[in-house]
């Protein structure tokens, strides 16, 4: 038991590691439509893992109508429309700075614990309320810098910041679904099933506004990068994450993905050239730490 809850939390150390450098692929994609990315990232991962996993598929036959549902829910929250309101927050990054997306995400744990509570009827502490406000707090503070509102340019910096929330919401919404899948099958069934769902319902939406025809607007460089991410921060982390997730509670797995935002304040420094305001690092501390307070008192 102990070298299980050794090794789940690395994997899922390894795949925050993946998804902090995520963000510098997605954003050489910005004159494409968040949906086309995510859709095209999906059928891709799905074209390659399907050879590999073939013999697992009768796996599928462990599911019953509650694992379905909480697929389905994953596949249309987590990896539809948390991914394109992530993508198309990271193409705002000319007004909210890269490290700031993916920081924003820290307050999964929030929106996790009190989805749990709406859904699954579990009890909030004094203390988890008393937290989760100084989590939300801070994060106003990591947002913008010098704790000004920057409208010079519009309202990007809100936009941006709002999408990098919703996101962190559906993301969050979909772990406690994908940890009643993953005890049905094995990770590389969930992360397929996941991968195939997506993009349904992305399809659909394009069909009903009548955007198809942007599916086909890519070039030859988008598509290296598109495959280049489904080979590395798109498929293959999220199957290094299933992997992890199965063997770590999801408090332990919360505190793990902390190395997200970790590393992508590095990135931000040495590759944007953009440093965090005296007021931002402030905001930092305190949301992690929030945030490891969060999880602590969950109950």
């Amino acid at each position: 038991m102990k070298k299980i809850l050794t090794i789940g939390p690395l994997f899922i150390i390894l795949a925050a590691l993946l998804w902090s450098a995520d963000g510098l692929l997605r954003v050489s994609l910005y004159t494409l439509p968040p949906t086309v990315v995510v859709f095209w990232e999906h059928i891709l991962g799905v074209i390659i893992l399907m050879p590999f996993i073939l013999p697992k598929l009768k796996e599928l036959k462990n599911l019953r109508r509650k694992e379905w549902i909480s697929m389905i829910l994953v596949g249309i929250f987590s990896g539809a429309l948390g991914t394109i309101f992530y993508t198309a927050a990271l193409g705002k990054v000319n007004f909210i700075q890269f490290s700031v997306v993916a920081l924003l995400q820290q307050l999964q744990p929030i929106w996790a614990i009190l989805t749990a509570a709406i859904l699954l009827k579990e009890k909030i502490s004094k203390n988890f309320v008393k937290w989760a406000a100084l989590a939300i707090i801070a994060s106003y503070f990591v947002t913008f810098k010098d704790m000004r509102v920057n409208l010079t340019s519009g309202m990007g910096t809100v936009i941006a910041a709002g999408l990098a929330l919703a996101a962190g919401m559906m993301w969050a919404m979909s772990t406690s679904f994908s940890k009643v899948v993953l005890n049905k099958v094995s990770h590389s069934i969930a992360t397929l099933l996941r991968f195939v769902i997506a993009p349904a319902f992305i399809f659909i939406l394009l069909f009903s506004t009548n955007k198809i025809p942007s599916l086909t607007q890519i070039d030859q460089k988008q598509w290296l990068t598109l495959l280049i991410i489904t080979l590395s921060t798109g498929l293959v982390a999220q199957l290094i994450y299933y992997f992890g997730l199965k063997k770590t509670p999801a408090r332990v797995a919360a505190i793990c993905e902390l190395t997200w935002p970790a590393s992508a304040i590095f990135i931000d420094y040495f590759y944007f050239h953009k440093g965090l305001s005296p007021t931002q690092i402030i905001g930092v501390l305190v949301l992690v730490t929030a945030i490891r307070k969060v999880t602590k008192y969950r109950k």
